[in-house]
């Protein structure tokens, strides 16, 4: 038998009473919704249509007797304003509209005097048929991790009623939080029953202030018909119902950022910081963090900062000399004996002291692997001869390796015997399950490169390790992300389903891990998070590097995915993480940050807040940043962004800028200039035409192509631009 506590015991065996008046009643889309006041809590509950039932507490206060004063109505939304022991609650219940499966709970309270929170019951009672008091039995599938998003997604299963996403909008909770000195992690969630969200515990000395109006709960809930048979219509339905309640949810205003400015402040620190650099046997290499002598030079690190690089020279016809004295320095990573390359400087390999456990010469991290093969592949696709022979010299042994593995990798392994030195993440969580994507990702640059199909058969064997994972698929963001474009690639090739699913499993996995909502409390005011992505499943951190990966990972997936039918809800969430970051990830640099929300403290190397090299960590609001270090191997972040969202026009004083992807320009003199915009006709973003020079900027003409709408601008303090466009429209620029 299921355990409970007696609070939910208590609110089943009242919800159930059949002689319990409804104060409202209202019908929509098929649902019924009911509103009850029951002693101490004020209810609603919502019915299938087949009949199974659900509960949300929509106010609570504790062995007390609540009064409603008055209901009013509102188009959608229907106000409650309740009176308590405690204050005055107002709920506000935004029913769903016939274009939207998704409605809106919100409570708030103005205390009649100083409260404090010492516990709180979660807010979901899963009640199941109304002929039957037994309480519903269902399966959670996501909940929230640390201070990833307030979700909560689960099925029903008996009697078998549908599926639920609720997710709790936390920018909202900011004034309690602050006030409470409380975080908003690992508030929604629970064990079957006890599900839901509950308010932090409040300190003795930390109560809410009276007299003023305190959000305590703002829930987005979207309700389906399906229980899922299998993991494809499990992720579909998780996308589908997160895609519905991110419409309605509040999100918000971003600000335009000069990435041009941004990148040369970045690129002068990069090439001119002594601290960035090390010098082996006779070569120079970038640290992995600031002023990290400790850590042997990495290929990885050499890499991630190199690709970037790449995509801004081949955008502005820059020359860099630092990108030669990074390429002049790879091939001393080749291990001639075991016919790979190594993941540490083989020359200083042996001077680390192992303090941390894959800090030794001959360990192997599993994904690594295959990341620095992956970079040399693109390098070798666009014809450098050097990585081309780092790149094909080193398959045999990735081959070996995941044939010793069958595909399944370990955590770390020792690269001579292919013993496993750590096995799993967790006890009982298995090894880097995305790892097989990743892999499959290099084979099928392999495949390209040189025709063998042998790669290609690789990839498919890999791909199918992947199936089955789960919402336990992600190990890290970026490998996750690379694991969907390479799914979708395969899909491309050999238009067999499974690898699109497995597409949107890796993505499900990514979107999971996201932050949608803004920590506006503590040292979260300083910077905002919303939409932010944590680099593992567990961190307890956003990082630089994992984000700026991922967002050159999702332009890929849109590209590729232009001309093909992919799911919806993807277009959207894809194109709308990409809008935040071109915003927020300049919040790395501590030089965009107050001195006293840095770590006093620093794991590796030291923070210098006048360096535009970006930290690695970003934490809740009540702990200081920058504890990891500076981050290096981070500073492709703007020159990601810069190729990818300003489009040049031969010979004119002006960028074209948006904060969406798009498709289809090309940098003619001849006008107008054409382009489409990824993302969702529901949503909009920005598009600028951005002043490059001192003289007058033309007049322009911006019209939608479809509807000859034409736009109008709105004028910057510095000369640009700035229009609002709605997604997936094309744009026609003339002047």
């Amino acid at each position: 038998m299921t355990a409970t506590s007696a609070w939910l015991l208590t609110a089943n065996s009242k919800l159930n009473n059949p002689d319990l008046a409804a104060v409202y009643e209202h019908q929509a889309l098929g649902y019924s919704f009911k509103v009850y006041i029951i002693d101490d809590a004020c209810w609603l509950v919502a019915a299938w249509p087949k009949g199974s039932r659900i509960a949300f507490r929509l106010a609570y206060s504790p062995d007390d007797y609540l009064q409603i004063r008055k209901i009013s109505e509102e188009g959608q939304n229907i106000t409650f304003q309740i009176a308590s022991l405690m204050g005055a609650y107002e709920v506000v219940i935004r029913l769903p509209a016939q274009d939207s499966p998704a409605f809106r709970l919100t409570t708030t309270l103005k205390p009649a005097v100083p409260v404090l929170f010492p516990y709180w019951p979660r807010d979901i009672v899963p009640l199941g048929a109304a002929s039957s008091d037994l309480l519903a039995q269902g399966e959670v599938r996501v909940k929230q991790v640390g201070t990833r998003s307030g979700q909560l997604y689960f099925s029903l299963t008996r009697p078998k009623a549908g599926s639920v996403l609720y997710l709790q909008n936390l920018t909202a909770l900011a004034d309690y939080n602050q006030q409470t000195e409380t975080s908003a992690g690992e508030t929604v969630g629970g064990e079957w029953p006890e599900i839901g969200f509950a308010l932090p515990p409040t300190l003795k000395n930390k109560a809410l202030e009276p007299g003023k109006n305190h959000v305590l709960s703002d829930a987005l809930i979207a309700f389906d018909e399906e229980v899922p048979a299998d993991e494809p219509a499990m992720v579909k339905q998780y996308l589908k119902l997160l895609a519905a309640v991110y419409l309605q949810l509040p999100k918000p205003d971003t600000t335009y950022k000069h990435w041009p400015k941004i990148l040369q402040n970045g690129l002068t620190d990069l090439q001119e910081n002594p601290g960035c650099w090390n010098q082996v046997d006779g070569h120079h290499y970038l640290n992995a963090y600031v002023c990290d002598y400790a850590t042997p030079p990495e290929i990885m690190v050499q890499l991630a900062v190199l690709l970037p690089l790449l995509d801004y020279v081949e955008w502005s016809g820059a020359e860099l000399t630092m990108m030669k004295k990074i390429k002049e320095g790879l091939p001393a990573f080749y291990n001639e004996d075991l016919r790979t390359i190594m993941r540490w400087h083989p020359k200083v390999a042996n001077n680390m002291e192992g303090e941390e456990e894959h800090k030794k010469p001959l360990v192997m991290d599993a994904w690594y692997l295959h990341h620095p093969l992956l970079n040399l592949s693109r390098l070798a696709l666009k014809g450098d001869k050097t990585a081309e022979k780092l790149f094909l010299g080193s398959l045999d042994f990735a081959i070996k390796v995941a044939h010793h593995f069958n595909y399944v990798w370990p955590v770390f392994y020792k690269m001579d015997t292919l013993e496993v030195f750590k096995a799993e993440t967790q006890p009982g969580k298995g090894g880097e399950k995305d790892v097989p994507g990743l892999y499959a990702h290099v084979m099928l640059q392999a495949w390209e490169l040189t025709g063998d199909r042998r790669y290609l058969a690789e990839a498919e064997k890999a791909a199918q390790k992947l199936s089955g994972a789960g919402f336990e698929l992600f190990y890290q963001a970026n490998n996750t992300s690379f694991s969907a474009g390479a799914m979708l690639r395969l899909y491309k090739i050999t238009r067999k389903e499974v690898y699109k699913d497995l597409s949107y499993l890796c993505l499900a996995n990514v979107f999971k891990n996201v932050r949608l909502w803004d920590c506006n409390y503590g040292y979260g005011k300083n910077f905002p998070s919303f939409f932010a992505l944590f680099p593992l499943s567990d961190a307890p951190y956003t990082a630089v590097y994992e984000e700026q990966e991922v967002f050159c990972a999702f332009h890929d997936y849109l590209r590729l995915a232009e001309d093909e039918e992919i799911f919806p809800s993807l277009r959207l969430l894809l194109a709308e993480y990409i809008r935040f970051l071109v915003e927020r990830s300049v919040y790395y640099y501590p030089t965009m940050l107050p001195k006293e929300m840095l770590s006093d403290e620093v794991k590796t190397g030291e923070v210098d807040p006048n360096l535009w090299i970006a930290l690695e960590d970003m934490h809740d609001g009540w702990e200081k940043s920058g504890e990891v270090g500076q981050e290096v191997y981070g500073a492709g972040n703007a020159f990601g962004i810069l190729p990818r969202h300003y489009m040049q026009v031969d010979g004119q004083p002006f960028m074209i800028y948006t904060d969406y992807p798009t498709y289809g320009f090309s940098p003619k003199k001849h006008r107008p200039a054409k382009f489409k915009l990824a993302g969702d006709g529901r949503l909009n973003c920005r598009l600028m035409l951005v002043k490059t020079s001192k003289g007058k900027m033309p007049d322009f003409l911006v019209t939608i192509a479809k509807t000859k709408e034409c736009l109008k601008g709105k004028k910057t303090r510095e000369g640009h631009l700035e229009f609002t466009v709605a997604g997936d429209s094309e744009i026609h620029i003339s002047w």
